[in-house]
């Protein structure tokens, strides 16, 4: 099983959740964060004075996946939150040791769903 974090656009969040929901997703969590990279923040007048905002608001979607989901939920998610320029995000993936779910204990894939 896979984690993938998907640091993304605002306004690329329903594109993606509904991408996710046709491919048969069954979950997500979605966190509003900020951030930068070579995006580098953006400037703006603030009574007459420019300044640079350092920080840009971003959403983080994470969800655990089977292996065999994988590269298809990655192309997912890059084809709905691509908008081609600098700042569309990053898509991080990480192995996972287990799932458990709370409710009736059970582990592994047949908790994800």
């Amino acid at each position: 099983m896979k984690q993938v974090q998907a640091i993304l656009r605002p306004e690329k969040l329903d594109a993606v959740k509904d991408a996710l929901v046709e491919l048969g997703v069954h979950g997500m969590t979605v966190i509003p964060v900020e951030g930068f990279g070579n995006q580098l923040g953006h400037p703006q007048v603030y009574r007459g004075v420019k300044v640079e905002a350092r920080f840009l608001r971003k959403v983080l979607v994470m969800l655990v996946v089977t292996d065999a989901m994988l590269p298809a939920l990655v192309e997912t998610i890059r084809s709905a939150a691509a908008t081609g320029e600098v700042g569309d995000g990053k898509i991080l993936i990480s192995d996972v040791l287990d799932v458990i779910r709370i409710r009736t204990g059970e582990r592994g894939e047949v908790s994800l769903s």
